[in-house]
Formats: C-alpha cells, sequence, structure tokens
C-alpha cells in the first residue's frame, strides 16, 4: 500500500500539520476581520460571541466585552456594532453605547463629583468618572462646580484622563494661517470673566466673547455658534454671535423679543430701568446695558410699555 503524504501523513506529523494549518487560518481571519481599537472613541466592531453577561466584541487588542446592559436590540453574532471603548473602574477594556460627553482630544465642561488627595472625579456621562490627577489641576477642584477640561490618553499609564490646564492643547498660534475674520465657527463656553465670556473655537483655540456683545443667557458647558471677528498681533482672538453683515437694527429687535418675551413670562412687571446697573440688566436678561436701553426705547416709541424709574411694565390697553 502507498505510503500516504501531506496534511494527514503520519500520526505524529499530521496533528504538528493539522495544528499549523489552524493557526495560519486563524491569523488570517483576524488580519482581515479584526481592527485596532482606539480607546476614548467610537469603534466599529464585531459580536465574535454571546456569553450569559454580554457579548464579546471582536478587536486586534483581544475581545472586548460589551455588558448585556448596553446590546442593542436586535444584535447577534457577526453584526457590527458602534461602541465606545474605555477602561472600566477595574482598569479593564469594556465597550458601551452609552454617549460621554466628550472623547479623547477633545475640550468639554464637566461637573466635579468628588475630590480626594490624588484628583477630582468628573461626571463624563460614563458609569466610571473622569479622573483629573492632582497635578492637571490648575487649581484644586471642588465638587459641585463646573470645569473646562481636555480629555487626553495618558500614554504612560495608558488611561483616559482629564486636565484643566489647558494651555498646551490650544492652538492660537496657528490661528492667523488657519481661520479668517468673519468665518462662522464652534464656541464653547469655557469661563467667564470681568469682561466677558471665555470660548473654546473649534475644539482648537482660545477666545473672547465681550458681554457687551451677548444678547442672550450663556452657562458654562453651552455650545452655540459664532463668528471671527478679530485675530489681534498676539494671536488671541475676539469672538462675537453676530452675524457678519448683521445691523444693529436687527440685533435691537431680537433684545426688544427678548425684553417682551420676559416681561409676559412675568405677569407685565420687570425690576429695570434705564437706571439699573448693567450687571443687573445681564443678570436678568442676559444682554447688555446698551443693547437693553435700545430695545425699551424702541418697545416704549412703539406704545407697547411703560418706563419708570426703578421698572418697566407692559402697558395696558385702555
Amino acid at each position: 500500500m502507498p505510503h500516504r503524504t501531506g496534511i494527514r501523513g503520519t500520526a505524529g506529523t499530521g496533528g504538528l500539520y493539522l495544528k499549523w494549518f489552524r493557526y495560519i487560518c486563524s491569523i488570517l481571519y483576524l488580519t482581515q476581520y479584526s481592527i485596532m481599537v482606539d480607546l476614548g472613541h467610537y469603534n466599529e466592531l464585531e459580536i465574535a460571541r454571546e456569553v450569559d453577561f454580554g457579548m464579546y466584541l471582536t478587536s486586534e487588542d483581544g475581545d472586548i466585552l460589551l455588558p448585556r446592559k448596553y446590546i442593542p436590540e436586535g444584535a447577534k453574532v457577526g453584526d457590527k456594532v458602534r461602541v465606545f471603548v474605555y477602561r472600566d473602574s477595574e482598569d479593564r477594556v469594556i465597550a458601551t453605547n452609552l454617549t460621554p460627553h466628550a472623547t479623547v482630544r477633545e475640550f468639554a465642561c464637566l461637573m466635579c463629583k468628588d475630590s480626594t488627595d490624588f484628583g477630582a472625579f468628573l461626571d463624563w456621562g460614563l458609569e466610571k468618572d473622569l479622573l483629573v490627577p492632582l497635578h492637571n489641576q490648575k487649581d484644586k477642584m471642588r465638587p459641585g462646580r463646573k470645569y473646562c477640561v481636555y480629555v487626553y490618553l495618558d500614554e504612560t499609564s495608558d488611561r483616559i484622563v482629564g486636565t484643566t490646564k489647558l494651555g498646551k492643547y490650544l492652538h492660537n498660534d496657528e490661528a492667523p494661517n488657519e481661520l479668517t475674520e468673519n468665518e462662522e465657527v464652534d464656541l464653547l463656553v469655557a469661563g467667564f470673566t470681568e469682561i466677558g465670556i471665555k470660548v473654546i473655537i473649534n475644539n482648537r483655540y482660545m477666545g473672547m466673547l465681550y458681554k457687551n456683545e451677548v444678547f442672550k443667557e450663556l452657562y458654562m458647558g453651552d455650545k452655540v455658534r459664532g463668528y471671527i471677528k478679530t485675530i489681534r498681533p498676539d494671536n488671541k482672538i475676539d469672538v462675537t454671535l453676530r452675524k457678519p453683515g448683521t445691523t444693529g437694527l436687527s440685533e435691537s429687535n431680537e433684545a426688544a423679543d427678548k425684553v417682551m418675551e420676559v416681561l409676559e413670562a412675568a405677569k407685565g412687571y420687570l425690576p429695570l430701568s434705564d437706571k439699573s446697573s448693567p450687571d443687573e440688566v445681564y443678570r436678568m436678561l442676559g444682554m447688555s446695558k446698551k443693547v437693553f436701553k435700545k430695545a425699551i426705547g424702541g418697545l416704549y416709541k412703539e406704545g407697547k410699555i411703560e418706563i419708570d424709574t426703578d421698572h418697566i411694565r407692559l402697558k395696558c390697553d385702555e
């Protein structure tokens, strides 16, 4: 009987060949279907298998657990799912379909939940809070307050962390080559000063929105559209909410509408007048005193309101 060769060969060599064959096939499969995980970002991963407590997703970094409570309805083995990948409280790489308030390499305004000797913990929309190590805090963080932070992947620990020391992550020095005056941009309200509101522009630059140009209430973490007003020689950037070409008249009309809206909600009476301080006007209406005076002046001429020394009121129809 002729001697057989190849994969089946003798019992010893055949088993060895078969093992090598399966190994090579598995490598080819992983190469074709697995992807490297981008920690701190959304990933589209394939469901490899299901277990009692969830589903495992395939990646070049090993299978990643998607806990059962985060499995999309109707998902099955072989499907691809879009998930956010991060480390859980036990430092394991894990997937979730929850939406974080920020991903790696983004700025965000987050609420501080707790502060310890080694760092603060911020609510960023996931089960595990975001750590801001003590050495990453510009000032000691306090629970109950919101802070603007930059989220990044620490290369030493391979953990996602935050920092309030924003300078090294801002690129105002490149603004003259990347931005133009009147360009429409995304703004993130990052803080308040005596002269105005600090904003993050396009997740890349720091800018200033001056109080006398704001005619609506803005809060820490608000996201609005704005426009580049000026890029100064020192690369500081002034922005405005007013669309280029918009006249002061249209701004006054918007402010007048806001005054009427607030008056009607307050049963026709508002303890503000042209004698009120700028801070009082801004606190109650979110606009500058200059804009407020133009607005109530127009409303008075139209016969819609009455102005007294310490208040304004809706004019009653006779």
